[in-house]
């Protein structure tokens, strides 16, 4: 190896773990001011923790009850959505895609590229029109309308569509067919197996982004007692409880710390569908 490769080795690396440190850094000042006083937090940034971790979370236990939501009823609330509006997502944005990559019919691109045109259209644009019409169907202040509509995930099955173009050939259906394997049995026994490292990957993304989404939420529901986790941190930044910065940080923790122990038990699968979604043959 020449010297000139290896210095480009050397500053690819050093560039990594500078990102990599910028990356981590917020969740470690965040970690650490969740162990400090409120007024020690107010006088500036430090790198080191305090002792003051169980009086925050006490203080946060104790000032929950006048959100109107127990912490732990939060999370359960956040959790009965994210856990099917997951299953909703991947499972029926793998099918869409494995539709698109294995028919082949007259609309097929029309399908395709009306997927991708949603894909642009952010969702606060229909989301006054959709309030209205929740109210009308009376499902307004329910969790229906932050589950159901997980069904259609455009992003997902774009994911899917070209992931299936490099890892799910054609010929593998066709031979499931020729065998007299039905289409629901090839894509779920057949499909699904090699398509676990996406499925994997999109059910992380889909996670987090329910368990993080706090607009549709506070659009649709109502009642206190139903509210998510991300409700419940939002109404801690209010004026009734902004002066103690040692419990808000403490419940951007436990907001947090679910989805990191998801991430690090599930991260290689990250890596796998992204590396075998970029392999082309």
């Amino acid at each position: 190896m020449s010297r000139a490769v290896k210095i480009q080795k050397v500053f690819r690396m050093t560039v990594c773990i500078l990102l990599c440190l910028l990356s981590l850094f917020p969740f470690y000042i965040m970690i650490i001011n969740a162990t400090r006083l409120s007024s020690d937090i107010q006088q500036g940034i430090s790198l080191t923790p305090s002792g003051e971790f169980f009086k925050n979370f006490n203080n946060l236990m104790l000032k929950a009850k006048g959100v109107g939501t127990p912490l732990h009823k939060a999370m359960f609330n956040s959790l009965i959505i994210a856990a099917p509006t997951t299953i909703l997502s991947v499972y029926f944005s793998s099918m869409t895609a494995y539709g698109i990559h294995t028919y082949r019919f007259k609309m097929r691109k029309f399908a395709w590229s009306f997927i991708l045109a949603i894909m642009m259209i952010p969702s606060q644009v229909s989301i006054i029109g959709f309030f209205q019409f929740m109210i009308k169907v009376k499902l307004y202040d329910t969790y229906v309308p932050l589950i159901i509509p997980a069904i259609a995930a455009p992003s997902t099955v774009f994911f899917m569509k070209q992931y299936m173009k490099a890892s799910l050939p054609i010929e593998i259906i066709e031979a499931a067919r020729i065998d007299g394997s039905g289409e629901f049995s090839t894509f779920n026994r057949i499909a699904g197996p090699l398509l676990k490292p996406a499925v994997a990957t999109q059910a992380i993304f889909a996670f987090i982004a329910s368990w993080n989404n706090l607009f549709t939420p506070s659009m649709m529901l109502s009642s206190s007692d139903k509210y998510t986790l991300p409700m419940f941190v939002q109404i801690l930044r209010t004026e009734q409880f902004r002066s103690d910065y040692g419990m808000i940080y403490m419940g951007l923790l436990v907001t947090v710390l679910p989805l990191l122990i998801v991430y690090l038990f599930l991260s290689k699968y990250i890596i796998a569908g992204v590396a075998l979604g970029g392999v082309k043959e």
